[in-house]
């Protein structure tokens, strides 16, 4: 089909759980899901997760894992397209959002300059598939003084907005975020992180039962919500905090919870504390959608964190009438979103047009974002 625009997009998230791979059509700015193929990289999270906070022979250590996750890349890039029989020639471009390791955006910390660092060296990528590839798209948006996220509101827009119909697109990756497109014709999206996502839960059913995730949030569901914790949690500076805001690894990690249990001071049983994380993760996102400034109608839920049933659940009864569901509703299967919005930043900027929306980001400017790297 000649008339096809050919993107892979790429995207391997704060759970540094896997690699995935989307083949899309951009075409006539219908964004077509064509095929899917998706890798784990088990065996480097723990390196990768190391990397996300200070420790010794960094640069070293970074420098390995940036060129051992672009060959992983590639290789996805080429497994894809094998099964699919389709050859590098046909695809425009590569758009890969890489691995974060590390992201201090403005008002973190005590840092004199804000920055956001993701790794999977694009040179390999590009060297390995004979594909285009554009990477790096987030530090364009810090030097404008922006968050540099979250990135997927103008695609959420592209692919998701309605006229007449406000919505919430919600991504539940180790963070969440959410979209809020209001249909008007008139409203930029809105958007920012709304918190942690599958990331605590996953790490501590990790640390208690040696599972990398709750599936089906069953283990929570076995327990009780702690209430006097869960009002804890509530307390963290970043919650109260107003838009533009964005957060990570660095602040929702295993040393916060340790922190908050030492701060608690009395004994929990395991299942109740996930169940207390899950309860978490269901009310500072329904929270967030219910402080849109107008009522919105529909929630679509993607990313991991929409194969949990039982978050799933809880997030529908806070929304109530809300009407919750899947991207899948809106044609776009909820574990390839992120993966898509990167092959559609791709086509973004090759095009010479801008990835990131200010009124999201907090940016100076909308502005071309990504990092082109020829094949």
């Amino acid at each position: 089909m000649p008339d096809r625009e050919l993107y892979i997009g790429l995207m391997s998230g704060t759970s540094a759980d896997s690699i995935d791979a989307v083949l899309a059509d951009l075409s006539d700015e219908q964004h077509r899901l064509l095929a899917t193929f998706s890798c784990e990289i088990a065996d480097l999270k723990h390196d990768i997760h190391e990397l996300a906070t200070p420790g010794p022979n960094e640069i070293s250590r970074m420098g390995q894992l940036d060129r051992e996750l672009g060959i992983r890349f590639a290789n996805a890039v080429n497994t894809l397209l094998h099964s699919e029989s389709i050859d590098s020639s046909q695809v425009i471009a590569i758009g890969s959002h890489g691995q974060t390791i590390r992201h201090l955006p403005p008002e973190h910390g005590d840092n004199i300059h804000p920055f956001t660092l993701q790794i999977g060296d694009p040179n390999t990528i590009a060297h390995l598939t004979g594909i285009t590839t554009v990477a790096d798209f987030r530090r364009r948006d810090i030097a404008l003084g922006g968050q540099g996220a979250p990135l997927t509101p103008l695609f959420h827009r592209a692919a998701f907005e309605k006229a007449g119909i406000p919505r919430a697109i919600i991504n539940i990756g180790g963070i969440a975020n959410i979209t809020l497109l209001y249909g008007d014709g008139v409203s930029t999206p809105q958007g920012y992180d709304t918190g942690p996502g599958n990331g605590l839960m996953d790490s501590w059913i990790l640390r208690c039962l040696g599972k990398d995730y709750d599936n089906n949030g069953q283990w929570a569901s076995q327990g009780r919500v702690i209430q006097p914790l869960l009002e804890q949690f509530f307390k963290t500076p970043y919650l109260l905090k107003k838009p533009p805001k964005s957060t990570g690894r660095e602040l929702f990690n295993p040393d916060w919870l340790s922190q908050q249990l030492v701060s608690f001071g009395e004994s929990t049983e395991p299942a109740d504390l996930q169940a207390t994380l899950l309860e978490f993760t269901a009310q500072t996102i329904s929270a967030s959608v219910r402080k849109s400034h107008r009522p919105i109608a529909e929630a679509y839920l993607c990313g991991g964190g929409a194969y949990n049933g039982a978050l799933v659940s809880r997030i529908s009864a806070l929304l109530d009438p809300i009407q919750v569901s899947t991207t899948e509703a809106l044609g776009i299967l909820p574990g390839w979103v992120e993966a898509m919005a990167f092959a559609w930043l791709a086509q973004q900027t090759l095009a010479g047009k801008p990835g990131n929306e200010p009124t999201v980001t907090g940016a100076l400017a909308a502005t071309v974002l990504g990092a082109i790297h020829p094949a």
